[in-house]
């Protein structure tokens, strides 16, 4: 079920079923909303945006309640969330997801947001979107290929082809945003060969693990699954990230996963092209998966948005990428 694209004029709610508005400065507020408005988008916020408790995030009443009120409200078309953080799945029980399915319309986020998309995928039907928060589109510099994205994803109908970005950054660009270092982007890793079409899963892969085992995980059957991880483990990131990807394997019916798509790895992970093409060939599971890495998605900019629920080809042979986002 894909949600209605949206249009010149239309209402976007900001919702914070994770971390709460009170922690964007009113700096990245502003651009933020100002981005909306150059889409030609009007912004709305949601009535417990900015409460804040001592895991700098509302109530579970409120949290559910903004998310409810959101896709009840006829006005609005299409809800992004503020930030992401640790326990939006707190909230997946206490959703109304028949009033969710009655009312599809687009939810994007990501990060912490993976658990709640997913689910809300499962769950109903919907497709969902992850890629940039509210507070992403607070950037000065380096947003370009992101809005891109957003139209592409959000606005416009039909196929799109998904390039890599010329640049990318992993800079703190919230408390310094003149300081801005970009990296030339070499594209895409192409790590195991083959072609596939499926489904889209996925999202950061420490937190779609909190799904495992619940009646909120996604099925894995004919999907392409897309992952990422931020730097949380510090020192131990790469043995973190294998015994992620290991749960993923072990999940009922991986073997009817038909390919892997890894999204860029912050700079302090150092997760090498090297690194992650011995993690990945180590498995025999993945043995004949095609998968590649280093796409623009994760916890580095810019992003692409990509449709949880829906459907990409990938093509990966002859040391060349060709990744199609076909319905979305």
């Amino acid at each position: 079920m894909i949600p209605p694209r949206l249009k010149n004029g239309d209402e976007i709610r900001i919702i914070s079923p994770s971390r709460s508005m009170a922690i964007i400065s009113k700096s990245v507020r502003k651009i933020a909303v100002q981005r909306f408005e150059d889409l030609g988008f009007k912004v709305t916020f949601s009535k417990h945006s900015e409460e804040k408790d001592i895991f700098n995030s509302s109530s579970i009443k409120s949290r559910v309640t903004d998310l409810h009120e959101a896709f009840s409200d006829k006005n609005v078309k299409a809800i992004f969330t503020t930030i992401g953080g640790f326990n939006s799945n707190q909230i997946i029980k206490h959703l109304d997801y028949q009033l969710i399915k009655n009312n599809p319309k687009i939810l994007c986020g990501y990060s912490d947001i993976t658990v709640l998309a997913n689910a809300i995928t499962a769950k109903t039907g919907l497709v969902t979107y992850s890629g940039p928060h509210f507070s992403t589109l607070g950037m000065l510099r380096g947003l370009d290929y992101s809005l891109e994205f957003l139209k592409k994803c959000l606005i416009e109908k039909g196929p799109f082809t998904v390039k890599p970005s010329e640049k990318w950054s992993d800079d703190p660009w919230y408390s310094e945003q003149e300081k801005r270092k970009f990296i030339n982007n070499d594209g895409f890793w192409l790590i195991n060969e083959g072609e596939c079409e499926g489904t889209i899963l996925g999202g950061n892969l420490c937190t779609f693990q909190l799904l495992h085992g619940t009646e909120f995980m996604p099925k894995l059957e004919k999907t392409i699954m897309f992952i990422e991880d931020d730097n949380l483990a510090g020192n131990y990131f790469d043995a973190s990230f294998d015994r992620d990807l290991q749960s993923l394997i072990h999940q009922p019916n991986f073997e009817k996963v038909v390919g892997i798509v890894i999204g860029r790895f912050q700079k302090k992970s150092e997760m090498t092209r090297e690194k992650i093409t011995k993690i990945i060939k180590l498995k025999e599971e993945l043995r004949n998966l095609p998968v590649i890495a280093n796409a623009d998605f994760g916890h580095t900019t810019p992003q692409i948005i990509f449709p949880i629920g829906g459907t990409a080809k990938l093509l990966a042979k002859n040391k060349k990428v060709t990744l199609e986002i076909i319905k979305h």
